[in-house]
């Protein structure tokens, strides 16, 4: 069945065929040898870093194999992909921030508990392991190294669980034009508060040693020493 005839006909397969995904056998093959989290990550880790030099993007999964670079939600996308392609839910988790960027990771379970795969550049916001009871608790443990540039700690919201079986997969598997309606749907979908407001007003800034260790990054953006 194809994509489109699966979204008409309401069909979520548990494992997605190369057919259904419209990706080449190449491409299939490289996401299939992905069988564990762990390999996932691993993967996502060494795509370079995509600075969206010449402008925002929104790569679909086909798109950041063949330019070989990824932002947070295009490796979860990619993850969600490889996920899916053995025979797990390729679900998204969208974080909501105030005052900076939002962050989205791939969810998984293992043992009843929820982990992430997740693309970054710095040293926060990283992979987490499978030890969490629930996705308040998994999107709390990015609470502390979720900050913007004046050191603010911003993380807010968290999502329901997005199963990206409820888009065609030529909307982002192997879209040219990038996977905007993702971000739309991502943006709809209904989020959780973190804290109330008094929680939000007793939030301290980063120390000067938390700002020195967080300036490491992975991947050195082209033509500068130095970019937080």
């Amino acid at each position: 069945m194809t994509g489109r005839g699966a979204k008409a006909a309401g069909f979520r397969p548990k494992k997605a065929s190369r057919e259904l995904l419209g990706l080449g056998a190449g491409e299939y093959r490289t996401l299939a040898r992905l069988n564990t989290a762990e390999k996932i990550q691993a993967f996502v880790d060494a795509i370079p870093q995509n600075f969206e030099i010449g402008g925002i993007t929104c790569l679909s999964v086909r798109e950041v194999l063949r330019q070989k670079r990824a932002l947070c939600i295009e490796g979860a996308m990619l993850a969600a992909c490889a996920f899916w392609i053995n025979g797990e839910t390729p679900w998204l988790l969208d974080l909501k921030a105030e005052r900076d960027f939002d962050h989205v990771v791939a969810l998984f379970r293992r043992n009843g508990r929820w982990g992430a795969i997740s693309k970054t550049n710095g040293i926060g916001l990283r992979w987490r392991d499978p030890v969490y009871r629930s996705l308040r608790e998994l999107a709390m443990s990015y609470l502390h190294e979720y900050y913007n540039k004046r050191d603010h700690k911003t993380l807010r919201t968290y999502s329901v669980p997005f199963d990206l079986r409820r888009m065609k997969p030529a909307d982002w598997v192997t879209a040219e034009d990038g996977a905007w309606d993702l971000v739309d749907r991502l943006e709809a979908a209904r989020h959780y508060d973190l804290m109330g407001r008094k929680q939000v007003r007793s939030l301290v800034r980063r120390d000067p040693f938390e700002r020195e260790v967080g300036s490491l990054l992975q991947y050195r953006r082209p033509g500068k020493r130095k970019r937080r």
